[in-house]
């Protein structure tokens, strides 16, 4: 009789372990499913666009959109997270145009959006990089503001070249040095004037161009909405 107590003890403690035991959460294989479908694209990345439509600062303005188009994929651990042919839509968010006397004409936006072939839509904090097909600018800093090159050379150029032909023009006038002197003065002058009018480059981003995008922070895909896409 006295195995009756210990056998229900020996029941009693494995009841208990029992109980103590934690058991698995069946959300776990659902979170566990939804990790493994989950791109993460880190911040910093670089998406190479073309873009779908010019871009002057002759006349940009604040808020116009921004169109392009991904020209490249991009894998995240062995997997396309974004395919070529992917859209990305931005805005201009800061546009100046070139001074007569100083003051270098500017742009700058930022990708807002990016929708994939299937039609998945992600949110986007998108600048720009780099513009590498872009003629006569450069991305001035690391908001993605492209400037426009100086036109310092230029404009001495015109000063004197208009010298040159009023030199040329004082001198078969009066057959003299001296006319020659007063000709090249006029002319330096006439060309300072025209130079001073004249307003600097503008920055155009042509249809077409090949431009740097870069991820600002880190963005999370669904791979489950990019299956289509592929």
């Amino acid at each position: 009789m006295r195995l009756m107590p210990i056998a229900c003890i020996l029941m009693a403690s494995s009841l208990v372990a029992q109980e103590g035991k934690p058991e698995r959460d069946l959300g776990d294989a659902d979170r566990s499913a939804e990790r493994r479908h989950v791109l993460v694209v880190p911040a910093g990345t670089k998406v190479p666009l073309v873009l779908k439509q010019g871009i002057s600062t002759k006349n940009a303005r604040v808020g116009d959109p921004v169109f392009a188009i991904t020209s490249f994929p991009v894998a995240i651990n062995d997997r396309i997270a974004i395919p070529t042919g992917t859209y990305v839509q931005g805005e201009i968010t800061e546009v100046r145009r070139g001074g007569r006397v100083h003051g270098r004409a500017e742009v700058l936006l930022h990708f807002r959006t990016m929708i994939f072939p299937s039609g998945y839509t992600v949110a986007l904090p998108g600048a720009l990089e780099a513009a590498p097909d872009s003629m006569n600018t450069q991305v001035k800093d690391s908001e993605g503001k492209v400037q426009a090159d100086g036109q310092n050379g230029q404009k001495a150029g015109t000063v004197a070249k208009t010298a040159g032909v009023g030199a040329a023009i004082g001198g078969l006038g009066t057959g003299t040095i001296k006319g020659a002197g007063i000709g090249a003065g006029a002319g330096a002058a006439v060309g300072l004037v025209s130079a001073m009018l004249t307003r600097g480059n503008d920055v155009r981003l042509e249809s077409g161009t090949t431009v740097d995008m870069v991820f600002e922070r880190s963005i999370t895909l669904d791979e489950s909405k990019l299956r289509s896409a592929r």
